[in-house]
């Protein structure tokens, strides 16, 4: 069974193999990004969804540029789980994810980045608007995925879900964007 792709309009804008994608801005600051806004589901919606079906996945063919944005959301959303489990109450898992989301991270080219070689390296005029959309991207995926973990449905006494948390654990494609050090 081959890992799920994303189903959204192809992007005609790219930097460094990220495609720039509309995104649904849910969250306060987030619009000052790359992205345009939409009303529609975007690759963060569809990255959500299609999470607890592809983190079992050792190999996934990156075929389109899109396919590199879920990836890296993907890999975002493990790194994202792990602080949420420890997140005492929904309230706090917004505070962390917003400032997880403006931590320093590695693009493309520089050391610390895990998948080098499916991106390329961008030039010196796109670093800051590469950075400037991952960080958008960042803080929509954060700020849904609370939403997610923290439904009133799954988690029990404003705890964070278990059916969520437990994925924390799994390394998509065997590579983490935790720091090495």
């Amino acid at each position: 069974m081959p890992p799920y792709h994303p189903d959204v309009q192809p992007s005609t804008k790219q930097i460094a193999g990220f495609a720039v994608l509309p995104l649904r801005q849910t969250m306060q600051g987030s619009g000052r990004g790359l992205a345009p806004a939409t009303n529609q589901e975007d690759i963060v919606d569809q990255t959500l969804d299609l999470f607890k079906a592809n983190i079992f996945f050792k190999n996934y063919e990156m075929e389109t540029a899109e396919d590199r944005v879920l990836v890296y959301l993907t890999l975002y959303i493990v790194e994202c789980l792990k602080k949420l489990q420890k997140s005492p109450n929904k309230e706090r898992a917004l505070q962390d994810m917003y400032s997880f989301a403006l931590e320093p991270f590695a693009i493309p080219g520089q050391a610390g980045f895990p998948l080098t070689a499916f991106y390329s390296i961008p030039n010196k005029n796109e670093e800051d608007d590469l950075k400037q959309y991952i960080t958008q991207l960042r803080h929509e995926t954060g700020a849904r995925l609370v939403e997610r973990v923290f439904s009133p449905g799954l988690s029990k006494d404003g705890k964070p879900s278990k059916w969520w948390t437990a994925f924390a654990k799994r390394k998509f494609l065997n590579v983490s964007l935790a720091k090495q050090f």
